[in-house]
């Protein structure tokens, strides 16, 4: 059991899973996270009443709240201190119970709408996302070289993670990965995405990538795929991914290398026309991350440059005591 858990927080778990409808919640969020909406909508009950249920859950520590713009998605965190007891409650429940069974039924529903939902806008945009990537190489060698830069990891972080590709290409390799994103629609198919790949150690929330909501220090790895030319200030994203990683923490950045088509700012609302190598190290330095050679990929007409970078360890000054000595 983890270790914040102590034996008044473990009762108070218990005392708040011990009822009927909030352990049909645990089982149901246990397999995904979902929105009050979709917990009414399975369970037949008022939106009041399983806001009552996700109050008292989060507040035992069981549940997580992930605010998403006018939405909220509730998920079992695997940092949480009730996580193991959420993951043996639900070992434990019958599998024959009907109204159990009744759950799955309703959750596979859900899901199933929103899979149609996030294919259809897939629909609607694939074309401009395959007319764009056939102007460059083959994005199999550019996952390729972000697997191997990125390495074994604990915490991952994907800024502006779009479909969620990159956390299923690196999930393997990462303990627990996260996608953040402004648009609720590229979410909703990141999470049909990773629900499809059984992919559970990795989870997307909708942020700005100028101001994360993720603690300074306290990631691995990050990455920046294809997101910058979109940016107003791109330094600032940088800024903002340097704070968020620990000490020798890497950050692999993908985008393109300076080019002329100017169909790509005025279809597809490119603001920068790639970056120029030293233009990027020059942002990276003012970050206190130290690049490694640029890795290019040419293409045609377009050149993939990724560049790869470590944070640095903040010198730390002399005490009085060894002044003193």
């Amino acid at each position: 059991m983890n270790a914040t858990l102590t034996l008044d927080t473990l009762m108070a778990a218990l005392r708040a899973a011990a009822e009927p409808t909030r352990l049909r919640v645990l089982a149901l969020c246990s397999q995904g996270e979902l929105t009050v909406t979709e917990l009414t909508q399975i369970l037949g009950q008022s939106q009041p009443r399983v806001s009552r249920h996700l109050k008292l859950l989060c507040e035992a520590g069981l549940l997580e709240r992930v605010p998403e713009g006018t939405w909220a998605f509730y998920r079992i965190g695997e940092t949480l201190p009730g996580a193991p007891l959420v993951r043996a409650l639900s070992a434990l429940l019958p599998s024959n119970d009907t109204t159990l069974a009744r759950d799955a039924e309703r959750l596979a529903a859900v899901k199933h709408a929103r899979a149609a939902a996030a294919e259809q806008y897939f629909r609607e945009n694939a074309a401009q996302w395959s007319a764009i990537r056939s102007l460059h190489v083959d994005e199999a060698q550019v996952e390729a070289a972000v697997a191997r830069l990125v390495g074994q990891v604990d915490d991952l972080l994907d800024i502006g993670t779009g479909t969620g590709r990159l956390l299923e290409v690196l999930a393997p390799q990462i303990r627990r990965g996260l996608g953040v994103d402004l648009s609720r629609e590229m979410l909703g198919i990141a999470r049909t995405n990773l629900e499809r790949a059984g992919i559970r150690h990795c989870q997307v929330r909708q942020a700005d990538m100028y101001a994360l909501p993720i603690d300074s220090g306290s990631m691995d790895a990050a990455v920046i795929h294809q997101v910058l030319h979109f940016a107003d200030e791109p330094q600032k994203a940088i800024a903002e991914a340097a704070r968020v990683l620990k000490p020798g923490g890497r950050l692999v950045i993908v985008d393109f290398a300076p080019h002329d088509r100017e169909e790509l700012r005025a279809r597809h609302a490119h603001r920068r026309l790639g970056f120029a190598d030293a233009e990027l190290r020059a942002w990276c330095e003012a970050a206190s991350l130290q690049t490694d050679p640029v890795l290019a990929l040419p293409g045609q007409p377009l050149t993939v440059h990724i560049w790869h970078a470590r944070k640095q360890a903040v010198a730390r000054l002399p005490s009085r005591e060894s002044e003193a000595a």
